[in-house]
């Protein structure tokens, strides 16, 4: 995370409130997180469309390999911690940034002008600013920024692709990929295959470092068309506690579903206005080893020769019934009775009202930055996940790839080579000269450098925000200069967890349902929210369940078992 960038908690990028991480509620906040560090990010689509882009719909196909450009490792800068068990990369000192090196020694921007429409979250600024200008000086482009809200950039793209006046280059976050998208992705968008596949992409040496898993999932309707921002495939939700008071009072990390009910209860003094946590949901799902909720294609997966939905298992019900059993005892804090409409739960976790929440893991840094001075004794950490019955948990796989840039197929092969060079720029690994610029701007204008750590300033707050970041990443870093202890605990919390986690039938591959399945688990989420306050049974669940299987769930099922088919699984 960039020192002095605006928290993912706050601010108009919006927030995920108490009742935990829903499928959509930290989505604008991690983008942001995620453009100011390349660092993880929760892959969570929304997959719907129409049936034309279902015949194949898949990025796992057996010829996929060819699509794919050669993996060839970056030798410019060497991480301090290498990924492992699908972690980030970590580095851990203070950049010497007086030595910074350079990964593009010479401009391959041709001086093209390009539009670029993406997702941003907060008020962009003005088109010729410090920071626009020193980006297109170094790639060698002229780059004109069309940036879009955030919050509503599902109903401007589906507007735009609907239209003949495309951009040269277009955003398209997975969780906007529902309706007609995927169907327009393929009809308007460029295959960057005669530019990346195989040994072509060497011609841009920071694109060739991307992991190829983060490539496959640019493979839509059979042609590589999409330039990736590569994510951990390791879960991105930590149960975060206050471990400063864990410490004072004496707390011990609990290691099963039960010793975690005893702590709450221990925790809990409703009258001295304390409670043990937040809504643990997505907590209960990990420790009870169920399927991923955050993309629909990972919610199935083959056991005994059959295609299993995460709804259908007895670990979905038993992990309801858990976190129904917190809100039963009294240990959540009130606020997260309140779903998402509770306040943003950063200052009452500060207060120490309660000590433990699941949120997204670019909170662990955040948070600490947000009370470094303020709050000297604060210590925010991550707890390993449990196995429910005290033995090791079975987490399953995110996705290695979640936004991606689209270029027009109208584009000329000088224009589509402009793009790459500013890809190829974007991509530049933590501690070079191309990262710092992309990252934090101009020194002396949008950053100055206070014992040896990049800080922005107001002007970098309000230029260095999420645009060139959004046009393609490095593979997965977590760099936090200002604390680089938070750094290194986080990357070696992926590689723990890392070393328990299995990717199901669909992992890694782009996956549009057909439009008929849509809307079919709409309700699910409600629902669940409903049974763990006490509103609804596990019995309604169930028969939610049936009622799902014969509105369609049980002909979704063949349609993917198709899909497996004829396509083969990329899970390895």
């Amino acid at each position: 995370m960039t020192p002095n960038a605006a928290s993912p908690s706050s601010g108009s990028a919006g927030s995920s409130g108490p009742s935990g991480p829903s499928r959509r509620s930290f989505l604008a906040s991690t983008a942001v997180a995620t453009a100011a560090v390349a660092g993880g990010m929760p892959l969570l689509a929304a997959c719907g469309g129409s049936d034309s882009t279902s015949r194949g719909g898949s990025s796992g196909g057996k010829d996929a390999g060819k699509l794919l450009p050669a993996y060839v490792a970056g030798n410019v800068v060497s991480p301090d911690i290498p990924a492992k068990n699908g972690s980030a990369i970590g580095f851990t000192g203070k950049l010497d940034l007086a030595n910074v090196k350079t990964s593009v020694p010479k401009k391959l921007g041709k001086g093209g002008r390009l539009t670029i429409m993406s997702p941003f979250w907060g008020s962009p600024p003005k088109q010729n600013n410090a920071y626009y200008k020193a980006m297109n000086d170094l790639i060698g482009v002229d780059v004109v920024w069309q940036n879009q809200d955030g919050n509503t950039y599902d109903q401007k793209l589906g507007a735009v692709l609907a239209s003949s006046d495309v951009p040269d280059v277009v955003v398209v976050p997975s969780w906007n990929m529902g309706g007609k998208i995927p169907t327009a992705i393929i009809s308007k968008f460029a295959d960057l295959g005669p530019y990346l596949s195989g040994d072509k992409v060497r011609d841009y040496p920071n694109l060739a470092a991307i992991p190829t898993d983060a490539w496959r999932r640019c493979i839509i309707g059979g042609k590589l068309r999409g330039l990736p921002q590569p994510s951990p495939y390791v879960t991105g939700i930590v149960p975060l506690y206050r471990k400063d008071i864990f410490d004072k009072e004496g707390y011990e990390v609990p290691r099963s579903a039960d010793e975690f009910m005893s702590l709450a209860k221990e925790i809990t003094d409703a009258k001295a206005k304390r409670w043990a946590c937040m809504d643990m949901k997505w907590t209960a799902f990990q420790a009870f080893g169920v399927l991923s909720g955050s993309e629909k294609p990972l919610g199935w997966n083959l056991v005994d020769g059959k295609l299993i939905n995460r709804i259908e298992t007895d670990e979905y019900l038993e992990a309801l019934e858990w976190t129904r059993k917190l809100f039963a005892a009294g240990v959540v804090h009130p606020d997260a009775k309140m779903g998402k409409n509770a306040p943003d739960p950063g200052p009452k976790f500060a207060a120490g009202e309660f000590l433990i929440y699941a949120q997204n893991i670019s909170q662990w840094w955040s948070r600490t930055a947000e009370q470094a001075t303020q709050n000297p004794d604060y210590r925010i950490w991550g707890m390993d996940i449990f196995g429910h019955d005290g033995g090791d948990p079975e987490l399953w796989a995110e996705q290695p790839a979640g936004i991606f840039a689209f270029v027009n197929k109208k584009a000329s092969e000088a224009r589509i080579r402009d793009v790459l060079a500013v890809a190829n720029v974007t991509a530049a690994p933590y501690g070079t000269k191309e990262y710092m610029l992309t990252n934090y701007g101009p020194e002396g204008t949008d950053y100055t450098v206070k014992n040896g750590v990049p800080v922005k300033t107001t002007q970098g707050n309000n230029e260095v925000l999420n645009a060139y970041v959004m046009v393609a990443s490095p593979a997965a870093t977590i760099a936090h200069p200002d604390f680089p202890d938070v750094a290194k605990a986080q990357v070696e919390w992926q590689q723990r967890m890392g070393a328990f986690t299995r990717k199901s039938s669909f992992y890694g591959q782009m996956i549009t349902e057909p439009s008929r399945y849509t809307n079919l688990m709409n309700d699910f989420e409600q629902l669940e929210d409903d049974i763990t306050r006490g509103r609804k049974k596990i019995s309604d669940m169930q028969q939610a369940v049936s009622d799902w299987k014969s509105k369609g769930g049980d002909k979704l099922r063949d349609w993917y078992q198709k899909l497996l088919d004829d396509n083969g699984s990329s899970a390895n």
